[in-house]
């Protein structure tokens, strides 16, 4: 479905009539029309120039061929009579005439062809039309005249002969040797006219191109403006802040600007769904964090002020309060922490330092931090992996990987439970497997444990002393560290933890 243009732009709701007008003449020229009107125009000039250029060269290609024939006529005669030997002889003349009547095509009599001699100085001595040549007008001024004796050949497609009141096709040649110049002539009829005309199938030929051309130009332009158009109504409507919908938005035509357009409204409504999930997760994680810091404030303030209001109180309860005060301060501090650096993985890789860590190392030594309490707990603790793994990454955040999860699972897994880390090499990526086969968790709190706060048993993960952001550091170290985690419960009991490193 395309995007719906009932909401105006630019002040269209105004009440002024000048506003409507407006509105009205920016539905009417559209980008797509304009865009249309624009392209065509410019077809049309370059279009109608092309085929007015043809058509002159054309016809200007016919009156040079006729030209060419007639000064070859010219010359012919100029042979025959030096040939002859008999000069400008009227009767030699005429009879040369007879015997070429037909040489230049024409389908008359001899009279169809004009043919004048005239000298240098314009008198004319000889014309086989007008017999009384001799009362003739000086031709000295004759444009084709002229140009004969300036140039050697001259010509002029259709004059007025002031002599015979006719309009003739003019071809003039000068012969400078014996100071005279033959001009032969055809009337300019209908016939020569017809000769003369460009081919009207090109004119049709290029009338048709012309139109098949325009409707291609519409149906691109038209497809071009409607997505430019879509797209600007959508802008329209993202920068009013309106409600829009993938479904009402996503009737882009399948072109290269469309997809591009579509794939631009997909991102925006991709980054406006994730900005109100942060928005929903912000607003949790302000209030879970209220919480959380709640609970041992208010434990600490109660303990002093118990202490504060009893000054005689006996140094045993004073004590016991002052260790309950710290417990819950290292529990304040651990939550702080625990938020500094969750947010610290959120800025991203610009406030993150790197450097090559050795993981093996890193796990040998938590395995001998959590000795204590894995005895205490009469639990287990066995690590399968190879001499070295070299990452290339955050130690801190490496730490916080493999300490998290062992101490969730010497916190929760319960009592005489065996803890199992392996890894492996799979290109590209190291792959590790953390898993106990402790109590486990029930399969719809599985989903839910990377999330910030988030507690299976509330009251018990209080009791234990978590924050409740240990798994989620686990997901986002794992992540900046360009891998993946999942969780499920073992088949035999406790959970399995499946991620995977990049070196």
């Amino acid at each position: 479905m395309p995007l719906s243009r009932e909401a105006p732009i630019g002040g269209c709701n105004s009440s002024l009539p000048r506003r409507y007008f407006h509105c009205y003449m920016q539905k009417r020229f559209s980008i797509g029309n304009k865009l249309y009107l624009s392209v065509v125009s410019l077809f049309l000039i370059f279009a109608v120039s092309f085929v007015v250029f043809q058509q002159y060269r054309e016809k200007q290609y016919k009156v040079d061929t006729l030209n060419l024939r007639l000064q070859a006529f010219n010359n012919e005669l100029h042979d025959a009579m030096q040939i002859s030997g008999k000069g400008i002889d009227e009767a030699f003349i005429n009879s040369f005439l007879l015997s070429h009547n037909d040489r230049l095509g024409n389908r008359g009599t001899t009279n169809d062809l004009r043919v004048t001699i005239i000298l240098r100085n314009g008198k004319v001595v000889f014309d086989n039309v007008h017999k009384n040549y001799e009362s003739m007008a000086n031709h000295s001024s004759r444009p084709e005249v002229k140009e004969a004796l300036a140039r050697g050949n001259g010509s002029i497609v259709d004059r007025n002969s002031r002599t015979l009141n006719h309009d003739y096709f003019y071809s003039a040649t000068y012969f400078s040797k014996e100071g005279y110049i033959i001009r032969s002539a055809l009337p300019y009829n209908v016939d020569l006219a017809r000769n003369l005309q460009t081919d009207q199938h090109y004119i049709w030929f290029s009338l048709a191109v012309m139109i098949i051309l325009i409707l291609v130009l519409y149906r691109f332009t038209h497809r071009l403006g409607s997505n430019i158009t879509m797209l600007n109504d959508f802008a329209a409507r993202a920068d009013r802040s309106e409600k829009l919908d993938a479904e009402e938005l996503i009737g882009f035509y399948n072109d290269e600007l469309g997809d591009t357009a579509a794939r631009i409204v997909k991102l925006y409504l991709k980054l406006q769904r994730t900005q109100q999930e942060q928005n929903v997760l912000k607003r949790q994680l302000t209030q879970n964090v209220a919480h959380e810091l709640k609970t041992p404030v208010a434990s600490i303030q109660g303990y002093l002020e118990t202490i504060q209001e009893n000054p005689r109180i006996d140094d045993k309860t004073r004590d016991l309060f002052l260790q309950r005060c710290y417990a819950q301060s290292k529990r304040l501090a651990a939550l702080l922490n625990d938020m500094s650096m969750l947010n610290r993985m959120d800025d991203g890789a610009d406030v993150i330092t790197y450097e090559d860590v050795d993981v093996a190392e890193l796990i040998r030594a938590i395995a001998k931090e959590s000795q204590f309490n894995l005895e205490q707990k009469e639990m287990t603790m066995n690590y399968t992996v190879p001499q070295q793994i070299m990452l290339h990454g955050n130690r801190s955040l490496l730490y916080s990987i493999f300490r998290n999860l062992t101490d969730n699972a010497i916190a929760y897994a319960g009592k005489g439970t065996h803890i199992e880390l392996t890894a492996h090499w799979e290109a590209p990526y190291w792959c590790f497997v953390f898993s106990d086969n402790g109590i486990g968790v029930a399969p719809e709190h599985l989903p839910r444990l990377f999330e910030r706060f988030y507690r299976v048993d509330k009251g018990r993960s209080r009791k234990m002393g978590g924050t409740g952001l240990g798994l989620a550091i686990v997901k986002n170290a794992v992540r900046v560290h360009g891998g993946s985690i999942s969780v499920k419960n073992n088949p035999t009991g406790g959970l399995r933890f499946d991620f995977t490193l990049k070196p």
